[in-house]
């Protein structure tokens, strides 16, 4: 593993570097387009005989078994370090815009998806049962501030679009692995859901992680007020980020939104009662750190997935047609509230959410985490297919569509 993560990490900083003084990208999708190159590069070579390249980059890849790195590590720390920079007061300003997209959104996402995939396969002549569509339609709904964001605030979007955007994806990455295992398990058993088993159940894991999110995150201000350390107090939510993660994965309670929901505690009332001037400083660069460099990380081995992957050409035929479905139902999740409460809306925003909603890394795990068969390297190949288009095409040109189509309020 030391092997490994001193590979991965010395990639990534070559990337990083190369990308900063050559290419001019933004630097998640900067690293990933060079990474993605490589992996085109490596596969050409391959394909003329030279396979040495090959194997032994697919060999790391493969050994990184990237959807436990992200799923049981990298994400409670991504999902922290993007709360914690979030201000409760403006998120309470639009909590319900954002709840309704977050939770409601993401639940009729999945659905439609999963109905819409089911038909759309059938017609391609790679069909996949409906259950499976589900599941499919709950792993591809939710989606990734990451490359987005920055590019948003570079091109000036308002304050309420940023946070409507942040906090939607904070949110519904915990409701989309709740939907996801719930209907896993169900295609796997071949028993249907009933719903109102569904519904407790995903009330115990949602609600329940946000309970442990609070308790967690009081927990640690309790603990940061009684010290002024700045050295303890970032150990302290280091070790609130990994303990607590894999504590809720034992309690069966949502791990990712306990993180967000832990996030805000510490970002806002710790930040505001807990802590010096020089802590406040020390973690928040800590944790910004942090941020940056596993995003760089998460998006170099996104691209390098590619040499991992039971890859076949013909997999773009079927991932073309759905990533036009994928955005007809992103517009109509976000256009139908949107319309409804268009006077606490700023003219443009169906547009720019639609196409800021982008799919990421997230996604790609939970792809990788599904059981061996057909249907898994048909989902999972057009899974990374969408992520590749979401982040390279929607997230190069989102600030541009931010610039021409946001109007501020009156």
């Amino acid at each position: 593993m030391l092997e490994l993560a001193a590979i991965v990490l010395t990639v990534t900083a070559v990337l990083a570097w190369f990308n900063e003084r050559y290419v001019h990208l933004p630097a998640t999708i900067g690293v990933m387009v060079i990474a993605l190159f490589l992996s085109l590069v490596i596969q050409g070579l391959a394909s003329v005989g030279i396979n040495a390249p090959a194997a032994l980059t697919r060999g790391w890849v493969e050994a990184l078994d990237f959807d436990s790195l992200l799923m049981n590590g990298m994400l409670s720390f991504l999902l922290f370090a993007g709360a914690l920079h979030v201000d409760i007061k403006k998120l309470r300003d639009y909590w319900a815009s954002i709840g309704v997209l977050a939770i409601l959104g993401t639940i009729v996402s999945t659905i439609l998806i999963g109905f819409a995939s089911h038909w759309l396969l059938g017609i391609l002549g790679v069909p996949v049962a409906l259950p499976w569509c589900l599941v499919f339609g709950a792993l591809i709904s939710p989606t990734d501030p990451v490359a987005v964001l920055g590019i948003m605030r570079g091109a000036g979007a308002p304050d309420d679009m940023e946070v409507r955007i942040v906090g939607e994806s904070l949110f519904n990455d915990g409701v989309a692995v709740v939907l996801f295992t719930l209907l896993l398990s169900a295609a796997q058993s071949g028993e249907s859901l009933a719903g109102g088993h569904a519904l407790m159940l995903f009330v115990e894991e949602a609600g329940g992680g946000v309970l442990f999110g609070l308790l967690l995150g009081y927990g640690v201000h309790a603990l940061m007020k009684r010290v002024d350390q700045y050295q303890v107090e970032v150990l302290l939510s280091l070790a609130m980020v990994l303990g607590g993660y894999t504590l809720a994965t034992h309690l069966h309670v949502s791990g990712p939104i306990a993180m967000v929901v832990a996030g805000l505690v510490v970002g806002n009332h710790a930040w505001a009662h807990a802590m010096s001037t020089q802590t406040r400083q020390h973690l928040n660069d800590f944790w910004e750190l942090i941020d940056e460099i596993l995003n760089a990380l998460l998006f170099v081995i996104i691209g390098l997935e590619l040499l991992a992957l039971p890859f076949h050409w013909n997999y773009l035929l079927v991932a073309v047609p759905l990533i036009a479905l994928l955005i007809a139902v992103r517009f109509i999740v976000v256009a139908v509230p949107v319309s409804l409460a268009h006077r606490h809306f700023r003219r443009g925003s169906i547009a720019v959410l639609t196409w800021g909603g982008l799919r990421g890394g997230i996604s790609v795990a939970l792809a990788l985490s599904l059981p061996p068969g057909d249907s898994r390297d048909i989902l999972l190949n057009v899974t990374y297919l969408i992520v590749l288009f979401s982040i390279v095409s929607q997230g190069l040109t989102i600030g541009t569509l931010v610039r021409r189509v946001l109007k501020p309020t009156a």
